[in-house]
């Protein structure tokens, strides 16, 4: 028997076509293509790819009394500040972990000693392959900030977990990965907060 509704195409087959792939960009972080395309439809066109030379790693710190600590810059991108889940780039042969705890520490001086996986996610699917993912960091002790040059504007705010999820429900939080941390844990409370 059948998982798909009758008239539904099998999920999984790819009904795009790549005719020609063409390099258009490339720096340290990330290379540019734009690919010579048949699209679903039997439309010949093109379709830009942007494809990341790391993976997102997002950690949500969280001691015994249920605070957190979110951190703000200036996104250039956005011409906008941003309040966001720590997090920062995983190259892509190196352990996620490491890089998780590396981040943590780097931009709010925490150290945990468990840290949790809590999902994968695609932040912009449309144009990028780009991969996210998002940890939860327990056992929280002092360590030393260390920021890097274009995280010099940080700042560092403590408050209790549940204000974070209403700053992310009235659209004070509004970068894809922190939101997604913060309401899958916010879902998934009974689950993750009860090992505290």
């Amino acid at each position: 028997m059948s998982n798909n509704p009758a008239g539904e195409k099998p999920i999984g087959e790819n009904p795009w076509k790549t005719l020609s792939t063409q390099p258009v960009y490339n720096n340290a972080w990330i290379k540019v293509e734009e690919h010579q395309v048949i699209n679903p439809g039997g439309t010949q066109g093109i379709y830009g790819k942007v494809s990341f030379k790391s993976q997102a790693v997002g950690i949500i710190p969280l001691d015994k009394d249920g605070n957190t600590w979110l951190v703000g810059q200036y996104r250039y991108t956005l011409n906008a500040w941003s309040w966001e889940i720590p997090m920062g780039g995983s190259p892509l042969k190196e352990d996620r972990i490491k890089t998780a705890l590396r981040e943590l520490e780097e931009e709010t001086g925490l150290v945990a000693a468990q840290i949790t996986e809590l999902l994968h996610l695609h932040p912009s699917n449309s144009v990028t392959d780009e991969q996210g993912y998002v940890y939860l960091a327990t056992d929280l002790s002092a360590g030393l900030q260390q920021l890097e040059d274009t995280e010099k504007d940080i700042q560092v705010k403590k408050m209790p977990f549940e204000d974070v999820v209403k700053m992310a429900q009235k659209g004070e939080i509004t970068d894809a990965i922190s939101v997604a941390g913060i309401f899958y844990l916010a879902l998934n409370q009974d689950q993750y907060l009860g090992k505290l």
